[in-house]
């Protein structure tokens, strides 16, 4: 297995939405675009594609319209995650079917499973399918930590290769680069820490905002790789309060509005993601702005 297929800037991409359903016109001409700009890969169904409220067969058309768009050009990432183990081995058995070439498995949310139960969970889903495993640790969302000992007994399965670390806790991130397998991927899962996370070894970044600009995102990777590091800091300090404003409010409320203002899909989100309060939509507009994705 190649585990460098999955280095650099990944977008977990929106899901565009018709009042019927899946805008596939707009969710393919997205991801023409993300290629087309460079990006490395693409992420179908995580938290910013508001997996929560898909339907599992939206769920499943979404990651094969992602697979039959991309034809193989970049690697996918489809997420596969829940806090029931059974819809979590299902989704891993049917992304593996459709083509993605790895699952992004969250951290069982809401139940608030013990050490023991996060294990045997990633466990069965490792075993229900061959595909690389990328876990996804975010306890602001899951309300559980994956702390750095069973992370690291995590990666001792088979096919557990990386983890989108979205803990915000760089200290904790260290210790995982330190007790870890060498080969097991630290990903950033946060679009302002890009740079800290690279600069301890990190490989990439699985982002929000290269959904709006994909060549920026994927550029800092690449200059950062290529040891250019005083212009990873300047592309960095450019993006960062494009950043600070994607995330004014929850994700994916302001860049799927963000998209919608730059004419990429209709802002349709599904409750309880609902429209921008008219302050923060002023603080996201004036973003967009300074940065030059939107005029007046």
């Amino acid at each position: 297995m190649d585990r460098k297929r999955f280095h650099g800037a990944f977008t977990a991409l929106i899901t565009p939405f018709t009042q019927d359903g899946i805008d596939e016109t707009a969710y393919k001409k997205l991801i023409e675009w993300q290629i087309a700009q460079g990006i490395h890969g693409v992420v179908p169904c995580g938290t910013t594609g508001e997996s929560p409220t898909l339907s599992e067969k939206e769920h499943e058309q979404v990651i094969k319209l992602c697979v039959e768009t991309v034809a193989k050009r970049v690697p996918i990432i489809a997420g596969a995650g829940s806090n029931s183990t059974s819809e979590a081995v299902h989704m891993t058995k049917y992304a593996a079917k459709a083509g993605a070439d790895a699952v992004l498995v969250v951290t069982p949310y809401y139940n608030k499973p013990t050490s023991k139960g996060i294990y045997l969970h990633y466990k069965a889903i490792s075993e229900s399918a061959d595909i690389p495993i990328i876990l996804y640790n975010i306890a602001g969302r899951t309300g559980k930590n994956i702390e750095p000992d069973l992370m690291a007994k995590l990666a001792g399965i088979k096919n557990i290769i990386g983890v989108k670390e979205a803990s915000g806790n760089l200290e904790q991130m260290k210790k995982i680069r330190e007790i870890c397998p060498k080969d097991f991927l630290l990903i950033s899962g946060d679009d302002a820490l890009t740079l800290p996370i690279l600069s301890m070894g990190g490989v990439g970044i699985i982002s929000v905002a290269s959904n709006i600009v994909p060549k920026d995102v994927a550029t800092l990777v690449n200059v950062f790789n290529s040891g250019d590091k005083a212009k990873a800091q300047t592309i960095n300090a450019r993006l960062l309060p494009l950043v600070e404003a994607l995330f004014v409010e929850t994700n994916p409320i302001p860049v799927k509005t963000a998209a919608s203002l730059m004419g990429m899909c209709s802002g349709l989100m599904r409750l309880p993601m609902c429209e921008m309060e008219d302050a923060n939509l002023a603080k996201l507009k004036q973003a967009l702005k300074s940065y030059g994705l939107m005029r007046g």
